[in-house]
């Protein structure tokens, strides 16, 4: 039966449903500027150091490094996976530049070889997990292992120092242009891009799809292995690249760079509102995300903190982030 202005109840049903669905979205989003906002108030008040230039730039370095490989994690979460394995190939990517910065390699083919590379362990882990059907959380886990294994070894456990030999390198992670650091800019591309890739081409649709339902994306002619293979082999050359940006900002190859990496990232993506479940979060919620982890790292390093304190801040974050998304789906 149509209402007096000829729309169908059906239709009204579904227009407002998905009015509310709008509205509790973006609602998401415009909470997470608030708890940002009141962060960054907050810093300010707490330390006259937070506004301090020098501070900030390094704050938005953070953004950076935690940003990218977040991103990469938040594919992958999207399709109801898990990468361990992120900061084992930042370790391993740190060393292997390292080595051959100081073998004379030139910096485009030591680019180039340490992206291929982080593609490749990516491409690794999508394989085991969709045609071995190694669950993500143990094939992760295994590389995870298996990558810092391999770091110390290659680097004997100790730093590779290249600060004689990469001064260009070092513009990457040291230079700025406009402002800001080249790697806030790196940043800034990567979530432009990732923006564009889940929100306008098929294989975002697919990446939602897959997390959502991967058997009725099956049924509906998605090609779920080889959706799971490209969020994996994109987690491991974001991984890499953030690995460039660590070596060039340090100018050491640091056989234990990025311990504790993997928790950071999936702290990003869960307080961005990327669900562990698949299925639902983005990337402008990520780089929210990423932008509140940091300031919150910043303030309780500027009221002294133990680094072994805020592990315990951060792993509580994930677990609430986790219960409020368990709390919503029971509702």
């Amino acid at each position: 039966m149509a209402n007096d202005l000829g729309v169908s109840a059906p239709r009204v049903a579904t227009a407002r449903s998905g009015f509310f669905e709008f509205v509790r979205k973006r609602a998401g989003i415009s909470g997470l500027f608030v708890v940002l906002l009141l962060l960054a108030v907050t810093a300010s008040l707490i330390s006259d150091a937070f506004l301090n230039p020098f501070n900030l730039v390094n704050v938005l370095r953070q953004v950076a490094l935690y940003g990218i490989v977040s991103i990469g994690l938040t594919f992958v979460i999207l399709t109801a996976g898990i990468d361990l394995s992120v900061g084992s190939i930042v370790a391993v990517i740190s060393v292997l530049t390292a080595t051959m910065l100081n073998a004379g390699v030139p910096i485009p083919m030591v680019v180039l070889a340490g992206l291929g590379l982080g593609l490749m362990f990516g491409l690794i882990n999508g394989v085991g997990i969709t045609l071995v059907r190694i669950p993500p959380f143990i094939m992760t886990l295994g590389t995870m292992v298996m990558l810092r294994g391999l770091a110390l070894t290659l680097a004997d456990g100790r730093p590779i120092d290249v600060a004689s030999t990469a001064a260009d390198f070092s513009w990457i992670g040291r230079g700025s242009a406009l402002g800001l650091p080249i790697a806030v800019w790196i940043f800034i591309v990567v979530a432009l891009v990732s923006l564009f890739v889940l929100r306008f081409t098929p294989f975002g649709r697919n990446v939602y799809a897959v997390g959502s339902n991967a058997e009725a994306a099956h049924l509906s002619g998605i090609n779920v292995e080889l959706t799971k293979i490209g969020v994996y082999s994109l987690s491991g050359f974001l991984a890499a690249l953030t690995a460039l940006i660590f070596v060039s900002r340090l100018t050491v190859g640091e056989p234990t760079a990025g311990t504790g990496l993997e928790l950071e990232a999936i702290a990003i993506a869960v307080i961005g509102g990327t669900s562990l479940f698949g299925g639902q979060g983005g990337i402008v919620g990520t780089a929210i995300g990423a932008c509140i982890l940091a300031i919150l790292a910043n303030i309780m390093n500027l009221v002294g903190i133990s680094p072994f304190t805020q592990q315990i801040v951060k792993g509580a974050i994930i677990i609430i982030a986790v219960s409020m998304e368990v709390f919503r789906r029971r509702r």
